[in-house]
């Protein structure tokens, strides 16, 4: 694996932003700031008024929020803290 970062441009809320990046991260990095300038996009219309600042706060809450809680609704997640629980109750049954 490089260690070695490429730098790329990329728009968000209207403003150019120059990151630097790992080559095979492009693709993924590229994809995410499209995902997040069209929910800023969308935010502006429906909350016409705010500053743009606003909306890319507006837009990093969402996605944070979304990945603390999108992990718990994972089915192999689910599985895991099914078989965890089950082995939990067998031990606080076996002391019984």
């Amino acid at each position: 694996m490089s260690a070695e970062l490429i730098t790329i441009n990329v728009w968000l809320g209207g403003r150019s932003y120059r990151i630097s990046i790992k080559p095979e991260e492009e693709e993924a990095v590229r994809k995410a700031v499209k995902i997040a300038d069209e929910k800023v996009i969308a935010l502006r219309t429906q909350y016409a008024g705010r500053d743009d600042q606003d909306f890319l706060a507006m837009c990093l809450l969402m996605y944070a929020s979304d990945n603390a809680i999108e992990p718990l609704h994972n089915p192999v997640m689910q599985s895991e803290l099914k078989e965890m629980s089950d082995k939990i109750d067998q031990v606080l049954g076996d002391n019984n």
